[in-house]
């Protein structure tokens, strides 16, 4: 392969829902970089896209598959990415890496919701898109309908450089109103006649060319101004722009396509290269790379794909992790298409390649020239929708499970694999159950380890709601030395801003405590606890109020309800006795986890549940349904809202509640809703579902015993 310099190079991303035919493009568009000399088929299972046994058997990419094709004179980096909301992770990857966007729009489907999330994940970032109608030889195919629906979805951004002379099963040309030609195709391989434009379709070339050249005025004060003076632009003239506003995310240029046949893959590539930005020129800056994927690949290891964000990296180049200061030797770069790998001797700032079996290979990561201190921004991937735990069969597999969860959330930074010490499960945690399934069949097929996954418990809290007071005496004699330790305790709930009182009623008299000393403490699973000293006469020893307050944290991490984390309770320890032999510094741990134990079970205790914002976007039709199970999850609807003809739902509900939301939504809609979840507190829950969790937790106890 020759050298590419910076501006010679296009990287893009290949985009839309699921089933718009992105892997048959990426198929095509290698074909016709002579990459490839036979196209091959999802149907058939032999693409280089979609080259995973997994994907493979579900005939979808799960994974960003990083390609390339050399054309005419340049070359282009394309990245597949996965179309479903489950794979999101590939798509924030890809993103991360390229410049440009080619979203695929199926013509028989229309504007998808996986078109929607993909459009507005790339606008997010500012990622300039180019749009293919794909399938416009399918059946259902409606270019009029379709043409509307990108209006509607996109407002004014939609620019049509191309029309189809037909659409359904005779799909075999369109019109191209930048170059005015109109392109016949003869077979299914791209064999392609450049005619005049057919006399009954030449009315509507004329309109679309005119909208165009109106369009490529708008990005351009020079090029309106000649367009008021002559009413036309060149052909260059329009390109230039068109550049401009794709460039700035305000035109997505349209292009008309069947992939499956080959045609009108060559244009779209042309007009990337044309027309597309090009990566940032930062040749003189020292050698540099940032990793976005790093995948296990049989034979040869662990394989890392980057791209070079300054300088150039040549083939036995020494670089470093600037944080770790680990040294990296780079013996051998490739150039990547699916999992054909060519070595080269070097790539210019922007090229994508990749490289084995680096000691810092994960993805997210920076290599840079030794000593430069080069730190590239991570990629912030979406939170997780999906959780739940998982173990090992066999309890002799639970290190190997514990090697394969490590191993997969390296190279798919969207699962993300936890232990719980307070569930005492590993919670595992991705974008949907069929992200989630996906993890099961690879531990299950690529680690041999059968595992079994269910819900996860819920991580409850347990607060108090009212005063309450305890004295607790721990004596013990054995023969030798006894233990000996009494506590008196007060407790009450923990607000936010509002400073300890001193006045309380104990044992029916009004009492005011002397308070000698506040520690407040902020507990790692939220909420507080203060600690407070108001023992007076030397009752207990300053000595012993370190064992007394390590005696109500035990009971804090194991609260009297459920065993769930106590949180945001005021403790007052105000008075005890001592033995003068006895008393040790256990038996003031152990008096104060009884006095604090007692006095919590009358104070009003109350169980708190996580709550999480939930946020769904439905096509309208479905609105109702999908509000109707919000309610049933217990969910308390919020604000309400439209978005080019999707209803937004904003909803609070229990994490309880929650488990396999994705898979439910998914069915009620069809597959096409979306939707995001975020914690958003901690809140009582109703005196029912306590009544049940307490009823649980004591028939757990009573197994146990």
């Amino acid at each position: 392969m020759k050298e590419y310099s910076t501006k010679d190079i296009r990287n893009v991303v290949l985009l839309g829902a699921t089933k718009s035919g992105k892997t048959t493009l990426a198929e095509a568009m290698l074909y016709e970089g002579k990459v490839i000399d036979r196209r091959g088929s999802v149907e058939d299972k032999n693409t280089i896209s979609d080259n995973e046994e997994i994907e493979k058997i579900n005939q979808r990419s799960i994974y960003a598959t990083p390609l390339y094709a050399e054309f005419q004179n340049a070359k282009l980096n394309i990245i597949d990415a996965p179309g479903s909301d489950d794979f999101i992770g590939g798509a924030f990857s890809a993103f991360r890496v390229c410049e440009n966007g080619l979203l695929l729009i199926n013509a028989g489907q229309g504007v998808e919701v996986g078109t929607e999330s993909a459009v507005r994940n790339a606008e997010k970032i500012g990622l300039p898109l180019v749009i293919a109608v794909n399938q416009l030889e399918s059946e259902k195919a409606d270019w009029e309908n379709l043409r509307g629906a990108m209006k509607e979805a996109f407002g004014s951004k939609p620019v049509f450089v191309q029309f189809p002379a037909s659409v359904g099963l005779g799909f075999d040309g369109f019109v191209d109103v930048l170059a005015m030609k109109y392109y016949h195709f003869k077979d299914d391989n791209g064999t392609r006649e450049d005619l005049e434009i057919p006399a009954n379709l030449k009315d509507e070339a004329d309109l679309y060319r005119a909208e165009l050249i109106e369009k490529a005025a708008e990005y351009d004060d020079a090029l309106m101004e000649k367009f008021f003076e002559t009413g036309d632009l060149s052909e260059d003239e329009i390109r230039k722009g068109l550049a401009i506003g794709v460039a700035n995310g305000e035109a997505y240029p349209v292009f008309c396509m069947s992939a499956k046949k080959d045609i009108g893959v060559k244009k779209v590539m042309e007009f990337i290269i044309n027309v597309g930005v090009a990566p940032k020129d930062t040749n003189s800056e020292p050698a540099s790379l940032f990793i976005y994927k790093s995948t296990l690949e049989q034979h040869l290891g662990e394989v890392s794909y980057f791209k070079v964000m300054g300088g150039t990296i040549n083939a036995g180049i020494d670089l470093e992790e600037p944080n770790s200061g680990n040294k990296e030797r780079l013996s051998a770069i490739y150039t990547v298409a699916g999992t054909k790998k060519e070595p080269v001797n070097s790539l210019k700032a922007g090229d994508l390649g990749c490289v084995v079996k680096l000691k810092s290979g994960k993805a997210n990561t920076t290599l840079s020239a030794i000593g430069s201190g080069i730190v590239h921004d991570k990629i912030q991937y979406p939170a997780s929708k999906y959780r739940c735990a998982i173990k090992a069969k066999a309890q002799t597999d639970d290190a190997k499970l514990g090697e394969a969860l490590n191993k997969i959330s390296a190279q798919d930074p969207t699962v993300v694999v936890e232990y719980s010490k307070e569930l005492r499960q590993t919670i595992l945690n991705g974008q949907g159950e069929q992200h989630i399934n996906v993890v099961k069949w690879k531990i299950n097929n690529e680690y041999h380890v059968d595992v079994e996954l269910f819900a996860p418990k819920v991580p409850y809290r347990e607060t108090i709601t009212k005063v309450a007071t305890s004295t607790y005496r721990h004596k013990k004699q054995s023969g030798g030395a006894g233990q000996f330790g009494e506590v008196s305790m007060l407790i009450c709930p923990y607000v936010e801003g509002e400073p300890a009182g001193n006045k309380f009623k104990i044992d029916g008299k009004d009492t005011e405590l002397k308070i000698k000393n506040v520690q407040t403490f902020d507990l790692e699973w939220g909420g507080k606890l203060e600690y407070i000293n108001c023992v007076v006469g030397g009752a207990i020893d300053e000595g012993f109020m370190p064992a007394i307050l390590k005696g109500i944290n035990d009971k804090m991490t194991e609260g009297p309800l459920t065993g769930s984390y106590a949180r945001d309770i005021r403790v007052y320890v105000y008075d005890g006795k001592m033995h003068p032999v006895d008393s040790k510094e256990i038996a003031f741990i152990i008096a104060g986890r009884n006095a604090f134990k007692e006095a919590f079970r009358n104070a009003g205790p109350k169980i708190l549940e996580p709550i999480y914002n939930v946020e769904v976007m439905t096509p309208s039709e479905y609105q109702g349904s999908v509000m109707s199970d919000l309610q049933n999850r217990r969910g308390i609807l919020g604000d309400m809202g439209a978005d080019k003809g999707f209803a937004i739902l904003k909803a609070r509900v229990p994490l309880a509640e929650l488990y396999k939301y994705s898979t439910v939504l998914s069915s009620l809609t069809s597959g096409s809703a979306t939707f995001t979840m975020t914690f958003a507190d901690y809140q009582p829950v109703p005196g029912d579902v306590q009544t049940k969790l307490l009823e649980a937790y004591a028939a757990e106890e009573k197994d146990e015993d």
